[in-house]
């Protein structure tokens, strides 16, 4: 089973996706990890010298390479899902959740590596920006029907919560089957 973790920067994807695969044995794949391998710099370079765009289309190659993947537990980039593409190939054969924080908690986390997230670092108000940003992403987030909020969960309430979830899920599937 494929199991993709999306959701704004800071929410846990990462941390919580090495959690979970390990608990289910299953591969973990970190995508921002991924693309940097691919271009051979960090994330943050690649928007430095190659800009957003650029990264978004390579963001978009490493996603539909990731869905190949039958059995694994994918950490989408905070953005990846904003892209209709992207988020419509991580749901296709997969369970996506979306890991949701409040933009207080969301600082907290990402505050002392600020200068590592390119579409948070060089603005003054941190607290103002994170609001901005989830404002703009929200719509996408959105549509993602399984929502978790970490803002106040330990990483192991939230693998809780998604295996949770994922047992629903598959005896759901066997009934309906």
């Amino acid at each position: 089973m494929r199991i993709v973790l999306a959701g704004f920067m800071g929410t846990g994807k990462s941390v919580v996706g090495r959690e979970l695969a390990e608990r289910r044995g299953l591969p973990f794949v970190d995508l921002d990890a991924w693309i940097e391998e691919r271009v051979g710099m960090p994330v943050k370079e690649v928007f430095a010298t190659q800009g957003e765009e650029a990264f978004r289309e390579i963001e978009r190659r490493v996603v539909r390479d990731a869905c190949a993947l039958d059995d694994a537990v994918i950490a989408a980039g905070g953005g990846a899902v904003v892209d209709d593409e992207n988020r419509e190939a991580l749901a296709e054969g997969g369970l996506v959740f979306c890991l949701v924080a409040s933009p207080e908690a969301v600082a907290r986390r990402v505050g002392a590596k600020v200068q590592e997230r390119p579409m948070l670092a060089g603005h003054a108000d941190l607290l103002a920006r994170i609001r901005e940003l989830q404002a703009e992403r929200e719509p996408a987030y959105a549509r993602i029907p399984r929502q978790i909020d970490t803002s106040d969960l330990s990483v192991d309430q939230v693998v809780d919560a998604i295996e949770s979830a994922v047992e629903a899920a598959s005896r759901s599937r066997e009934v309906s089957s």
